[in-house]
């Protein structure tokens, strides 16, 4: 069964109106759900609507494409920890940005010995090998970073900004001379600067921005989707390509406003690193030392607390605590306790990081509040619980100057009566910096693994407490 034109069309606008609503749908927790089913929806009725298309002549390579492609899928979404979805979600970025660079140089080729080059189609052409090139290796090094595969922390040399703005210039003058040219050898060399570009634009970004340099590179798989789907005349693969470009750009933005921080500040900044600091506040708070506490001291000013608030980190998703933490929310409800959960925007290591994982647990939404709802109850709180969270509860952010993070809004967790920090070690967070809040006198912390601690705390509520 083929379908006509009109009939294809109808079935990317049902399918572009089905976006726009699995978008809108995942600009909340209780919604997400629903806007992922008509995500899914969309793009079934959007690849039916191109097999069905004139324009498929073979369905033999497409089948295993397709199946080979589903296995592969539904064994890595089985398989995936959610401590590890930051680097898949970088995995699958590189991905587009590899299929847009495939797709235009096939195109390249076959328009070619057809004899149907134009300047248009080269420039269309120049645009998804650019793009996809940056993509796929910007990508791959942000896998790696995530992964610690390679170090997390920015790699710096001098005159690297210089570099990658002549290496930016250079591409770009030779995606220009391609298109007006046809020349093999400007494609080959600004596909091949193109992918250096992309390694040297993210290896400089230090951890703590993954979550901006992740949503970063979604943007530009978006847009290299939509410069394919020009490539190729397909309109549904340009509006997707589009929506998710936009989209990934204003997260980026709202991101950076979450760390005040410009998007230049970002990608040229190379915050993650070490920091000097020797006469700097965290260095005097150091040699105070921090106070440890156990589950027991924890528990004594829990029971009785006007209210709990939770703050997970990446420390609670790679303990996999969140179940944990639910049983200790009911059992302390159950005594009359009002618990709530604050996230930061930037906590984890990407965007809605600790919702997903709260959700995952079933926590209610109404009890998960974002940084600006819930900052103006810290001060009234007699307990805040830190699973596993560091940077986005550094004062330094507000009191040290000459702290990398400053400036950036945090969650002001100092503030209540008493602060318990669950941790591992006294290593700093992603950014490398050391967070001031574990030197506080109403601050102590519980030393071991978040999921550990908090099965341990729920342990002691059912045998009675204190």
């Amino acid at each position: 069964m083929q379908l006509t034109a009109n009939a294809q069309a109808v079935a990317y606008l049902a399918s572009a109106v089905l976006f726009i609503l699995a978008l809108k749908g995942l600009t909340h927790p209780r919604t997400a759900r629903r806007g992922n089913f008509m995500g899914m929806l969309g793009m079934a009725i959007a690849i039916g609507a191109t097999l069905m298309g004139s324009e498929v002549q073979s369905y033999g390579f497409i089948i295993a494409g397709i199946v080979t492609g589903a296995i592969i899928g539904a064994v890595l979404a089985a398989r995936v920890q959610m401590t590890a979805m930051p680097q898949l979600v970088a995995a699958l970025h590189s991905f587009v940005g590899m299929a847009a660079v495939l797709v235009a140089l096939g195109t390249y080729v076959n328009k070619a010995k057809a004899g149907m080059l134009n300047p248009v189609l080269m420039g269309e052409l120049s645009a998804g090998i650019v793009i996809g090139a940056i993509t796929f290796s910007g990508s791959a090094i942000a896998f790696g970073k995530l992964q610690r595969l390679i170090s997390g922390a920015p790699f710096l040399f001098k005159g690297q900004h210089l570099l990658n703005a002549l290496l930016g210039l250079i591409t770009i003058g030779l995606a220009v001379h391609f298109a007006m040219t046809e020349s093999l050898l400007s494609l080959v060399l600004m596909t091949v600067l193109a992918f250096i570009l992309g390694v040297t634009l993210i290896i400089p970004i230090g951890g703590a921005d993954m979550p901006v340099i992740i949503s970063m590179l979604n943007s530009y798989s978006g847009w290299a989707a939509a410069a394919t789907g020009f490539t190729l005349g397909n309109n549904v693969l340009i509006i997707v390509g589009a929506l998710v470009g936009f989209s990934g750009a204003i997260l980026s933005y709202i991101m950076c406003k979450a760390m005040n921080r410009s998007i230049v500040n970002v990608i040229f900044g190379g915050f993650g690193s070490d920091g000097e600091g020797g006469s700097s506040p965290a260095a005097a708070a150091m040699e105070k030392g921090v106070k440890a506490a156990s589950v027991e001291d924890a528990l004594f000013w829990m029971e009785d607390a006007n209210q709990v608030i939770v703050v997970p980190g990446f420390g609670m998703a790679v303990a996999q605590a969140q179940h944990a933490l639910k049983e200790l929310m009911e059992l302390l409800e159950e005594r009359g306790v009002p618990v709530k959960f604050a996230i930061h925007p930037v906590a984890g290591r990407m965007p809605g990081h600790m919702n997903v994982l709260l959700a995952e647990a079933d926590i209610p939404y109404d009890r998960v509040f974002e940084m600006d709802e819930i900052n103006p109850e810290f001060a009234t709180t007699d307990v805040v619980l830190v699973v596993g969270a560091n940077d986005v509860t550094n004062p330094a952010a507000k009191t040290d100057p000459s702290s990398p993070i400053y400036g950036m809004p945090i969650l002001e967790v100092g503030k209540a009566r008493h602060v318990y920090v669950i941790k591992r070690s006294m290593r700093p967070g992603f950014a490398g910096v050391e967070n001031l809040l574990y030197y506080q006198d109403n601050c102590s912390l519980i030393f071991g693994d978040a999921k550990e601690v908090c099965e341990d705390l729920v342990t002691a509520l059912k045998g009675g407490g204190h």
